[in-house]
């Protein structure tokens, strides 16, 4: 849309006030308000308060014009000094009240346009701040998308990897209570018993081990990312592949 024809359409557009919606102050209840929206704000908030003293002042003057008028009508007829006196007093107080009603009113009149011009101008700032926050959530998004893939990547290899070593652990050790025999084994785990066989719970504990079975050994086309930690899986990742040389068949990918 043109530039012209969107402030056209903008002009016609009634906006309501914002700084008395909770839903528009819960637009930055994240990043919290820049200083163009806070000082506009302020300054809509200054021409309410202003408003509203207005119509008390405006309110509070009537009332004593009306006594005022009821006074002078009341002295109209007098003719002692006292009464004169009074009466000059009223009437110079009448128009006072007078010249401070009508100002009020100029004023007061002036107010809704200036009240209404602000109220857009935080309006357009408002927008400025939101659809430049969709932007950035947007990129950020994209990048997080983006890295997630790659970490999906990654972690499948890193399970496969370790698929692998959990497989050549067991071949290790059968192949060595073949070659050796379990009486001797039993021996040697007791004193190097830092190492499992399989997953995780098959643990070396006291020199005995935890059988497992084919069923227990994790299935690698589930992983479920969401008991992932992330973080951890990429830091190590990118130190096993800067310092890991894949040497051996059943690791190649």
């Amino acid at each position: 849309m043109a530039e012209h024809d969107f402030q056209n359409a903008i002009a016609k557009i009634k906006v309501p006030m914002l700084i008395l919606d909770q839903k528009w102050h819960r637009l930055f209840a994240l990043g919290g308000k820049p200083d163009d929206v806070k000082e506009l704000e302020n300054k809509e908030s200054e021409l309410l308060k202003r408003d509203a003293e207005l119509k008390k002042e405006l309110k509070d003057l009537k009332k004593v014009k009306e006594s005022l008028m009821a006074s002078v009508m009341e002295n109209m007829e007098g003719t002692s000094d006292l009464v004169s006196k009074k009466l000059d007093d009223d009437k110079r107080l009448l128009e006072e009240c007078n010249e401070r009603i009508a100002a009020a009113e100029d004023e007061q009149k002036d107010l809704p346009g200036e009240t209404d011009q602000v109220n857009r101008d935080l309006m357009m700032a408002t927008m400025d701040y939101c659809y430049d926050k969709l932007r950035t959530n947007s990129s950020e998004a994209e990048e997080i998308t983006n890295w997630i893939k790659d970490i999906r990547v990654q972690l499948k290899k890193n399970v496969i990897r370790k698929h692998n070593r959990e497989i050549n652990n067991k071949e290790i050790y059968s192949y060595m209570h073949d070659v050796f025999g379990m009486e001797v084994l039993n021996l040697f785990d007791m004193q190097n018993g830092d190492f499992y066989i399989g997953i995780a719970d098959d643990k070396i504990s006291e020199g005995h081990t935890k059988k497992s079975t084919d069923a227990e050994v994790a299935d690698l086309s589930k992983v479920d990312l969401e008991e992932v930690d992330l973080d951890a899986v990429s830091k190590e990742t990118r130190e096993s592949e800067e310092t890991e040389v894949e040497d051996s068949p059943a690791e190649s990918e």
